[in-house]
């Protein structure tokens, strides 16, 4: 596993494997957000094997596909919704952990400042430097 903090409760990484719950449960995570969509993945890493390991581990788990094309503001603020706004310790995962993080970064533009944000998810090894302009108010 590639698990890297993005913020002391948001946490994002790459596809995970459902062999992965007990170590995701012991290292604090109480949620996953699944951010792949299942078209990405062999059925062995869908969101309901994921889902099933999840649970049977203890951890709760919520679905949210995200390409580049639906990272609109509804979007978005339903990502929040799903993980960060629940007081979780949320591990959000997609293909390599960008778009999660990206997902994070628009969900807190307007909300934290736009350098802290990079910076965020510059310590976490995501370079989001590049949408730093649309982090200056609020996207959703």
């Amino acid at each position: 596993m590639d698990i890297r903090q993005i913020t002391p409760r948001y946490f994002v990484s790459p596809q995970i494997d459902p062999s992965d719950m007990d170590a995701l449960r012991d290292a604090g995570i109480t949620r996953i957000l699944c951010n792949r969509p299942d078209a990405e993945v062999p059925p062995s890493h869908s969101a309901d094997a994921i889902r099933a390991a999840a649970e049977a581990a203890g951890i709760a788990f919520a679905v949210q596909p995200l390409t580049h094309q639906t990272m609109v503001p509804d979007v978005i603020a339903k990502n929040r919704a799903l993980g960060l706004d629940t007081g979780d310790v949320v591990l959000a995962y997609c293909a390599s952990g960008t778009r999660s993080t990206i997902a994070w970064a628009l969900g807190q533009a307007g909300t934290l400042p736009a350098d802290e944000i990079v910076a965020a998810a510059a310590a976490g090894g995501y370079d989001l430097s590049n949408i730093r302009p649309a982090l200056d108010q609020p996207f959703v």
